[in-house]
């Protein structure tokens, strides 16, 4: 069996992005956001053979450095060079992921399409959490044939309208649910 890359620290990577983030932990671009890209990543990766370690870090890093809800053209960047500051123990990915992980943070809402199935499925993921800010996802700008399915768009969309609040926040990240969001 080949070397496997260690599992990421999840709930230590997201407690590092919220000790840093300058917006409601609640907001369009928290904590409920992440988490659905993150489920809604994994569920398009069953399909695209997306890497989920890759979808994963993308879900936290994002939007991790957002300065505001509304226009913000160089949080991607900013959030990939985030992730490249905590590169080490808890974050030991292989140079080419981490490229691909860069990638996928930079220019999440700048660009269409891109031939990595791994990076189109995390900016397909993020397009489809659009509805939460009550934006209709456009499949003029969704990549994969996975996403462009009536019914994953009408179940992320649902996700998205309600506001829904993955398990994984507490389950998989380690966030007290109801102190953080109390701040909401």
């Amino acid at each position: 069996m080949a070397n496997e890359a260690p599992i990421p620290d999840y709930p230590r990577l997201v407690r590092a992005v919220l000790d840093g983030y300058t917006l409601p932990p609640w907001g369009a671009h928290g904590l409920s956001h992440w988490a659905r890209v993150w489920e809604i990543g994994l569920r398009l990766a069953e399909t695209t053979g997306a890497d989920p370690t890759i979808v994963r870090l993308f879900a936290i890093f994002h939007d991790s450095k957002r300065l505001n809800e509304n226009q913000d053209p160089r949080h991607g960047a900013r959030g990939a060079l985030f992730a490249a500051s905590l590169r080490g123990p808890g974050l030991d990915l292989a140079d080419q992921d981490f490229v691909r992980l860069s990638i996928a943070c930079e220019y999440h809402t700048h660009r269409k399409f891109h031939p990595d199935p791994t990076i189109q499925t995390c900016w397909d993921a993020d397009r489809l959490d659009l509805p939460r800010v009550g934006k209709r996802v456009n499949p003029d700008f969704i990549g994969t044939a996975a996403a462009k399915q009536p019914d994953i768009i009408a179940w992320a969309a649902r996700r998205g309208i309600e506001d829904f609040v993955p398990a994984l926040i507490k389950t998989d990240w380690g966030v007290d649910f109801g102190q953080t969001h109390a701040d909401k």
